[in-house]
């Protein structure tokens, strides 16, 4: 096998080269599958907003640093604008769209209303996907809230109603 070869492996199977034109991914986002014609070096986030028209994932930075992107790939939060869509073929995504369940709106949701969490809303979604994601990794002291949350950025400083929301996800579990 050549060295080429060798770099296109992984997990013993040979991947096929895509691009650098069009290819057709599938996507299954939001326990629905999609097939999106991209560009190979099209973001998640792009894909999802541009091509999925699922605006709830926010494009703030676009560098990875703001967490207003922040998606769920097989249930670990990841910053959709740094991740390729081509990279999630195959993998479960999961955006703010998929959290509600038969119409009604996740505990996590509930308790950002309740807890006055936001005030423009523009980092809401990335916030609450990273919220539920943080307890469900278990980390649910006070501390690891505080430092579990600080990937995601509010202008508005909406911190404290935020751990207040996540606290009261945590106190009814």
């Amino acid at each position: 096998m050549s060295a080429d070869d060798q770099a296109l492996t992984r997990r013993g199977t040979v991947l096929e080269e895509r691009g650098p034109g069009p290819v057709r991914v599938a996507l299954p986002v939001n326990g629905t599958e999609h097939a999106v014609e991209i560009e190979p070096r099209v973001s998640l986030l792009d894909a999802l907003r541009e091509h999925l028209q699922l605006t709830g994932a926010k494009k703030g930075c676009d560098q990875g640093t703001c967490g207003a992107c922040t998606v769920w790939v097989d249930g670990r939060r990841v910053l959709s604008c740094l991740t390729l869509a081509v990279a999630c073929e195959g993998r479960e995504v999961t955006t703010i769209e998929g959290l509600a369940e038969d119409g009604a709106l996740h505990g996590m949701q509930q308790a950002f209303i309740a807890e006055d969490a936001f005030q423009c809303g523009y980092c809401t979604p990335g916030q609450i996907m990273s919220a539920v994601a943080l307890l469900e990794e278990g980390r649910t002291g006070d501390e690891e809230i505080k430092e579990g949350m600080s990937g995601n950025l509010c202008r508005c400083a909406a911190y404290p109603n935020i751990r207040a929301a996540v606290r009261s996800v945590r106190d009814r579990a």
